[in-house]
C-alpha cells in the first residue's frame, strides 16, 4: 500500500476505546454514547457493509442532517476503503442526482432530510446505485416501494468477523467533498486520509483542541470546514455534542446545557447567535465557551466586537481556505481573552498585530506550519495569484488524473487558489481578490473584496457585494449593492438628508468621499450604489453567490434605464 498506509483517519478509534472508554465522545438526539459505544458502532458497521457487498473503492454517498450516525457512517466506510461522498441535503435532487451520476456510488445513505427524493430515486435515476439505506425510520410503505435497508438491518444481519484492520482506497482516498459552486457546476474534490489528519492537527495545534472540550456542530458535516473540525476533534477525544442543522436558539440552548467549549462560525451563523442572543431574557453559557473558529469569509469590526462581548472567556479565530486545500490555509487571531485579562485591551492587541483590513487587502493571518505558500506574479506588483503544495492538497478533482498544475516548472506541481493576494515583511498572507470575480474597468483591474473592505468599515454599511456590469466606454463600471444598519436611511438625493427624517443617512456621494477618505484608487471607487433591503443570495457555507447579485444589478437598471 506504500506510503498511504501510514496515515489512516480510523486510527483515532483505539484511542477512543481506550482512554475514552467510558467517557461520553457523542451525544445526538438523546443518545449518548462512551468512546467504546462508538467504536463498536463503528465496528458493527464496517462488519454489515462488508457482508453487504461493500469493497475497497466503492462510494458511498451520505445525504443528510447532522447526528453522530453520520460521523459513525464517515468512519465505517473509511475502514474497509471505501470513499464516502457527503451530499448537501438542502440541493435539489436534480443537483444531488448531477453529483451522483459524476463519482458513480454503490450506496445512498439519507435520512428524513431527503423523504423527497424517494418517489424520484427508482429506475435508472443513479445507474451505479446498488443500495439505498436509511439513517431515520421510514414508513413501512416506503420502505417496501423504495426497497430501502435501515442501519439497524445491516448490524443485525452482519457476521463477526475475526480481527478486523481498517483498509484503504486507491491513493489514500477517503472523502469526495463537493465545492459551494460559487461560479459554476459543484466539483467533486478528493480528499486523502493524510491531508484530513494533517489539517486536524494543525487544528489542533492552532485552535488548541483538546480532550476536555465539548464541541458543538454548528455547521454541516457534508462542507469540508465542518468535517475537518469533526476530525480534528475526534482525533483528541472531545464530546461531540449534535444538532440536526443550525439554528441560533437550539445552538444557545445546547451551549447552556452541555457547557459547550468549542464551535465553528461562518459570519451568517455568528450573526444570528448574536441577534438571537438579544432577544434572551437571560442566557449563562456564555462562560463555557474557550475557542471558536470563523471561516467562509472575514468578521467585520462590528461582528467581532458583539461576538467577543456574546463568548468573552472565548480565543475568537479566523481561517481562510477552501475545499481543495482540505479546509484551512492560513489562521489569524481576532480575540485573546487572556490578554485581555491581564489588562491588555482588544485595541492594543490588534494594533500589535496586522490589521485585518487595509485598502491593499484583507489579513488572514500566517499560514499553518504544514502549507507551503507562493505568490506567482509578473513582478511589477507584490501581488499575484496564490498558490499551495503539500499534504493538505487534493488528491485530484473527480474523473480528473491529476490536480491543476499552476507552476512553470514541470517537477513541482502547485494547486492555484484562483485567489489574489501577497505575503507581507511578516510573513502574514493578505488577500486583494478573486481571479474570477475580476473587474476590468478602463483597462485596470478591480477587485471587488478590496473596494468591500473598505465599505464594511462605514458605521452606517452593514454588507456590501462589489460587481462589474457592462460599460461601453469602460468595458465594465465597479457597483456596489449596500444593505444599510439599523436605523440608518439611503438618500437617492447625493446632497440632502431624507425628508422628515432624524435618522443618520447614506447617499453614492457620501459613500464615494468615504472611499477617497481611506484611499482607495479613483478608479476603484463605484460609480453607482444601490441599496439593497434583502439578504444578499449565500451559498450553504455562507459565501456570496456573486454572479446572482449582478444578474439582480443587470435586471433592476434594464427596468430603470435613467440609472444607467
Amino acid at each position: 500500500m506504500g506510503i498511504f498506509s501510514d496515515a489512516h483517519v480510523c486510527q483515532c478509534l483505539s484511542r477512543l476505546a481506550t482512554q475514552k472508554r467510558h467517557s461520553l465522545v457523542t451525544s445526538s438526539g438523546g443518545r449518548h454514547k462512551t468512546g467504546l459505544q462508538f467504536v463498536e458502532s463503528v465496528l458493527s458497521l464496517a462488519r454489515g457493509l462488508l457482508q453487504l457487498g461493500l469493497r475497497n473503492n466503492d462510494v458511498v454517498a451520505i445525504s443528510a442532517f447532522n447526528s453522530d450516525w453520520y460521523l459513525e457512517w464517515i468512519l465505517a466506510v473509511a475502514f474497509i476503503g471505501g470513499i464516502v461522498t457527503p451530499l448537501n441535503y438542502r440541493w435539489s435532487f436534480e443537483e444531488a442526482r448531477m453529483a451522483m451520476v459524476t463519482v458513480r456510488p454503490k450506496l445512498l445513505v439519507t435520512d428524513e432530510s431527503c423523504y423527497h427524493w424517494h418517489s424520484v430515486l427508482r429506475g435508472d435515476a443513479i445507474p451505479s446505485l446498488r443500495w439505498h439505506v436509511s439513517l431515520s425510520s421510514p414508513s413501512s410503505d416506503v420502505t417496501n416501494k423504495c426497497n430501502i435497508l435501515t442501519a439497524e438491518m445491516l448490524v443485525e444481519q452482519s457476521v463477526r468477523f475475526g480481527s478486523m484492520n481498517y483498509s484503504f482506497a486507491t491513493e489514500g482516498a477517503v472523502v469526495i467533498c463537493f465545492t459551494s459552486g460559487t461560479t459554476g457546476r459543484p466539483k467533486g474534490v478528493v480528499i486523502s486520509h493524510t491531508a484530513l489528519i494533517v489539517q486536524s492537527l494543525a487544528k489542533v495545534a492552532i485552535v488548541g483542541y483538546s480532550e476536555d472540550d465539548v464541541y458543538l456542530h454548528t455547521t454541516p458535516l457534508c462542507h469540508i470546514g465542518g468535517l475537518s473540525s469533526a476530525m480534528a476533534t475526534l482525533m483528541v477525544g472531545a464530546c461531540h455534542i449534535f444538532m440536526p442543522k443550525f439554528e441560533a436558539t437550539l445552538a444557545l440552548k445546547a451551549i447552556e446545557q452541555h457547557h459547550v467549549t468549542s464551535l465553528i462560525t461562518v459570519p451568517t451563523i455568528m450573526a444570528d447567535l448574536i441577534s438571537s442572543n438579544r432577544l434572551k431574557q437571560s442566557w449563562k453559557g456564555n462562560d463555557s465557551v474557550k475557542k471558536i473558529l470563523n471561516g467562509g469569509g472575514g468578521l467585520s469590526d462590528n461582528l467581532i466586537k458583539d461576538a467577543t462581548k456574546l463568548f468573552p472567556k472565548a480565543k475568537l479565530l479566523s481561517a481562510y481556505g477552501m475545499t481543495e486545500t482540505c479546509s484551512s490555509l492560513a489562521f489569524m487571531t481576532l480575540f485573546e481573552p487572556v490578554l485581555e485579562a491581564s489588562g491588555t485591551s482588544l485595541q492594543m492587541f490588534a494594533e500589535t498585530n496586522p490589521s485585518p483590513v487595509q485598502t491593499r487587502g484583507v489579513c488572514v493571518g500566517k499560514p499553518a506550519p504544514h502549507v507551503e505558500i507562493k505568490i506567482c506574479n509578473d513582478g511589477s506588483s507584490t501581488a499575484g495569484r496564490i498558490l499551495t503544495r503539500g499534504p493538505h492538497v487534493m488528491l485530484r478533482y473527480w474523473d480528473h488524473q491529476i490536480p491543476e498544475k499552476a507552476s512553470n516548472s514541470s517537477e513541482e506541481t502547485w494547486l492555484d487558489t484562483s485567489d489574489i493576494g501577497f505575503v507581507d515583511d511578516h510573513g502574514n498572507l493578505w488577500l486583494v481578490g478573486r481571479t474570477n470575480g475580476r473587474i476590468k474597468s478602463g483597462g485596470e483591474n478591480v477587485y471587488p473584496e478590496e473596494v468591500e473592505a473598505v465599505l464594511i468599515h462605514h458605521p452606517g454599511v452593514l454588507s456590501s457585494v462589489v460587481v462589474g456590469i457592462p460599460d461601453p466606454r469602460l468595458a465594465e463600471v465597479v457597483v456596489a449593492c449596500i444593505r444599510l444598519r439599523e436605523n440608518w436611511q439611503w438618500s437617492d438625493d447625493s446632497s440632502e438628508c431624507p425628508v422628515q427624517s432624524n435618522e443618520p443617512f447614506l447617499s453614492c456621494t457620501i459613500l464615494q468621499n468615504y472611499c477617497r477618505e481611506k484611499n482607495l484608487t479613483g478608479f476603484k471607487i463605484p460609480k453607482m450604489f444601490i441599496s439593497w433591503r434583502t439578504q444578499f443570495p449565500l451559498t450553504t457555507t455562507g459565501k456570496i453567490r456573486r454572479e446572482q447579485v449582478r444578474r439582480e444589478v443587470m435586471s433592476r437598471l434594464l427596468s430603470f434605464p435613467s440609472n444607467l
